[in-house]
């Protein structure tokens, strides 16, 4: 891998935010980098953007995945790269000055997006559903070529 360039404009040193690093559903130990109190719940890689582009931010969106994330669905992939300084080393904005201002603030702000306002919970009751669904199945009791009858016309009890 190449070393990273001087230049604080240079893509390479944009900052990463992963939707594990503000997700209040999240414990330390998964990627958590902010109080509890202060996380989202749930956030997408998008609404990470929807936030950020709201405030001036530059950014870039990957699709990669979080070393810590256990589920590989595609709604939990994605990173966010946020520009933090100017080529001149002077802070983008003034309100980001390190990385957790920006993560505490995309925290604050995803709740009050709209799509986040207009969405019912019905996410979290269809995850429910797959669990007991697994809970409820039933042993079949397995077949054997001595329950069948045989080629010879004789029923093998």
């Amino acid at each position: 891998m190449a070393p990273l360039s001087d230049n604080p404009a240079d893509k390479d040193r944009y900052i990463c935010i992963y939707p594990a690093y503000v997700n209040s559903k999240k414990t330390l130990a998964e990627g958590r980098r902010i109080p509890s109190e202060k996380a989202a719940e749930n956030p997408t890689c998008v609404e990470i953007r929807d936030v950020l582009t709201a405030a001036g931010a530059n950014i870039l969106v990957e699709n990669s995945m979080y070393s810590r994330e256990w589920n590989r669905d595609v709604t939990f992939r994605g990173r966010v790269r946020v520009q933090m300084k100017q080529e001149d080393g002077t802070l983008c904005s003034d309100k980001f000055a390190t990385r957790k201002d920006v993560m505490i603030y995309v925290a604050e702000m995803i709740p009050k997006l709209k799509t986040r306002s207009q969405k019912s919970g019905g996410a979290d009751s269809g995850s429910q559903q797959g669990e007991t669904g697994k809970k409820s199945k039933k042993k079949r009791k397995r077949t054997t070529p001595n329950d069948c009858e045989s080629g010879s016309g004789k029923k093998v009890r």
